[in-house]
């Protein structure tokens, strides 16, 4: 099984990082000036903005 890589508010950082907001249809249009937060391992994720996001690792998301 391999690491998880989308996180839900309440959810436990695996690493420390920078994650960011990312919607979950947001193929094509992206999100304009989505929230990015500074995380250690073992700290507990804000929740998003609305129910269709999801934090990922800064450096797993794709430029639009």
């Amino acid at each position: 099984m391999g690491e998880q890589t989308e996180f839900r508010g309440g959810d436990k950082a695996p690493n420390n990082g920078i994650y960011m907001e990312v919607g979950v249809r947001d193929h094509i249009m992206g999100i304009e000036n989505p929230k990015q937060i500074q995380m250690n391992k073992g700290d507990t994720f804000p929740n998003t903005q609305n129910d269709d996001r999801v934090w990922l690792n800064k450096r797993r998301v794709q430029p639009k």
